[in-house]
């Protein structure tokens, strides 16, 4: 799925966890940022290349909306890095370990290391072979779920449809604050 109906799904959970308690926003800034981070911490290696290496910006933009097997040369050590970082971030044991290490610390971590989780079953759904398989059991294997891929047009209408019905129904039974 792309970043940005990841975060918006995360913020209709954010939504509805809030009419059942107060989320401190820290809670939601960090739960926001989970969503998208495991399609953005891919992208440091390739910035770290354009910025103190001999990358540029066009390629970083063109690695941003590439094709499988039409990404721009880079350097082998930032292709490398770039991928074991998306990875990590999209692995199920890795999440896994991070939940067990940081949920009994503090309340705060729960509803970001949830939309994380998020981000992670989403993506084993909406990613096919062909448009990268999440590789949801790194580093055991690479190998991924040949789900739908999320580019395809009548799956992003369907995934923008369900996000709009999902906000009006939040919009219309959110509760009014009275007036005195």
């Amino acid at each position: 799925m792309d970043i940005v109906a990841h975060t918006l799904w995360a913020g209709a959970g954010l939504t509805l966890a809030s009419r059942r308690a107060p989320v401190p926003r820290a809670a939601i800034v960090a739960s926001l940022v989970l969503a998208a981070l495991p399609d953005l911490l891919h992208l440091v290696p390739l910035v770290v290349w354009w910025l103190v290496g001999d990358g540029n910006f066009a390629a970083l933009r063109q690695y941003m909306a590439a094709l499988p097997g039409h990404e721009p040369a880079m350097p082998p050590a930032v292709h490398l890095w770039s991928h074991h970082l998306h990875c990590l971030m999209h692995s199920a044991p890795v999440a896994g370990l991070a939940t067990v290490l940081l949920w009994p610390l503090r309340r705060i971590v729960k509803l970001p290391l949830l939309a994380w989780w998020s981000h992670i079953v989403i993506d084993v759904f909406t990613h096919s072979a062909d448009y990268y398989a999440v590789p949801v059991l790194y580093p055991f294997t690479e190998r991924g779920f040949d789900g739908v891929a999320w580019i395809t047009p009548w799956f992003m209408a369907l995934n923008y449809t369900a996000l709009v019905a999902v906000g009006a129904w939040l919009l219309m039974t959110r509760k009014r604050s009275s007036c005195s």
